[in-house]
């Protein structure tokens, strides 16, 4: 899975989202469970308040008086974090009237009206540093005990704020935690979610070799409303090549057909005269029906190799050779040897590899003493070879060279037009596959034959 595969581009944009998402998700979160944790804290505050109000009101006179206790001893250990004072605001001044034990002598340094004003139920919330440089947060509320006109009294209450910390350390690990565990498990559900969502893809992948392999003939099977047409489509296509070589093999048999009985007409006219401009006439109309023959073929097999989906068994197509040429040259002595390796398959048409084994063990017999051996053999998974040899004069170099090409022959005395090596070769290029003309290990000429398997 690479930059360009569609699968790792979806997998890095999903994950992408997953690592911006789940930050946010945590900030978000923290911040809704801080004001949750400081609501809770706030409240804890405002019960100590409304009792130390309470406890300095309760004579009912115009003067808060010094409460006997709260039901809290937390705030009769000194700096143990939580605090409460009471001081009276005459005209500007501060004056302090009573403080909690837990404060001995110092008092609770509180924010300014300015710094921090109250809110819809007079009650101002802040934080502030304690007397043991603790971080404290403040509840603080003033009241007017007698009638209007009276001393103002400042209620302030404290807690230590390491709670709140605390509390909020304990939750932000679980829920990093937490959302490590969740993104990680996402991006592998995103990871599983794409190959899956791709698997239509490699179905058409898969049918689609199976079309090349011959296996199938169109893609089938159903497929998702997104990938339906695009199976419609390749249909569609598939089916247009098979049309288009059709044609064109109509075209090349009647091309053939126009242009050879009017030179079967020449020849025959001259044949009909005696004199050097008849025999000219015939032997410029054998060249033509040779390059004719030679360019129809050629035209043929490459419409040919154009089909898709096109497969040969090896075993079966080189045995009916073998018998159609036992007929001809056992009478002969040759002894034809064919062996194959079972389940062997070309991958391309019959009577191309009929055409291609056919001239070469046709050629093999007809220089043979007394054997040609013919090997068909499986070279990887998608390749396959075919040699054939014989126990004949074999060739040169210089004459392996000539061999192949358009028109040679080596021995006129041999019958054949010497195009069907360099139709082997021309097949074999086709097909992109390799011709080439050896030493026989045993003397002879070893003709191999590489080609595309199935």
């Amino acid at each position: 899975m690479g930059p360009k595969s569609l699968a790792f581009r979806l997998f890095v944009s999903a994950a992408a989202w997953v690592l911006v998402v789940i930050p946010i998700a945590a900030i978000l979160l923290t911040s809704l469970y801080r004001q949750s944790i400081e609501r809770n804290f706030d409240a804890r505050l405002n019960v100590y308040m409304t009792s130390l109000i309470a406890a300095s009101t309760a004579a009912g006179g115009d003067t808060p008086e010094s409460p006997d206790s709260l039901g809290a001893p937390i705030f009769d250990i000194p700096f143990s974090g939580w605090y409460w004072q009471i001081k009276a605001l005459d005209g500007g001044e501060e004056r302090p009237l009573f403080v909690s034990g837990s404060l001995l002598d110092q008092q609770l340094d509180l924010p300014s009206k300015d710094d921090v004003p109250a809110d819809e139920t007079l009650t101002r919330r802040s934080y502030v540093t304690g007397p043991d440089d603790e971080n404290l947060r403040i509840e603080e509320r003033e009241i007017r005990p007698g009638h209007e006109g009276d001393t103002v009294y400042s209620y302030a209450v404290g807690g230590n704020a390491a709670e709140i910390d605390d509390d909020l350390a304990q939750f932000t690990t679980m829920l990093v935690l937490a959302l490590v565990i969740l993104g990680v498990g996402l991006t592998v559900a995103t990871f599983f979610q794409v190959r899956f969502g791709l698997l239509p893809l490699r179905a058409i992948r898969h049918d689609l070799a199976a079309i090349r392999s011959g296996d199938a003939e169109k893609l089938e099977g159903e497929l998702p409303d997104e990938i339906k047409p695009l199976q419609t489509e390749l249909n569609a296509l598939i089916q247009s090549n098979r049309d288009v070589v059709e044609r064109a093999r109509t075209h090349v048999g009647n091309l053939a057909h126009a242009l050879k009985t009017p030179l079967s007409v020449i020849s025959n006219e001259a044949r009909s005269h005696d004199g050097p401009l008849s025999g000219k006439v015939i032997e410029q109309a054998e060249l033509m029906r040779t390059q004719i023959t030679h360019h129809l073929d050629r035209a043929r097999v490459a419409a040919r190799s154009g089909v898709i989906g096109g497969v040969t068994e090896v075993e079966p197509t080189l045995m009916a050779l073998k018998r159609a040429l036992d007929r001809i040259y056992g009478e002969k002595g040759i002894s034809l040897t064919v062996s194959i390796d079972p389940g062997l398959k070309f991958q391309g048409e019959k009577q191309d590899f009929e055409e291609m084994a056919g001239n070469l063990i046709d050629n093999a017999c007809k220089w043979a003493k007394t054997s040609v051996t013919v090997t068909a053999r499986r070279l990887g998974d998608d390749t396959l070879s075919v040699m054939v040899d014989d126990d004949g004069p074999g060739l040169t170099r210089a004459e392996r060279e000539k061999a192949v090409k358009r028109g040679q022959r080596l021995d006129e005395s041999k019958p054949g037009s010497g195009l069907g090596l360099s139709i082997v070769a021309d097949l074999a290029h086709l097909y992109k596959g390799h011709f080439v003309l050896e030493d026989a290990r045993d003397g002879g000429l070893s003709a191999r034959l590489t080609l595309p398997a199935a």
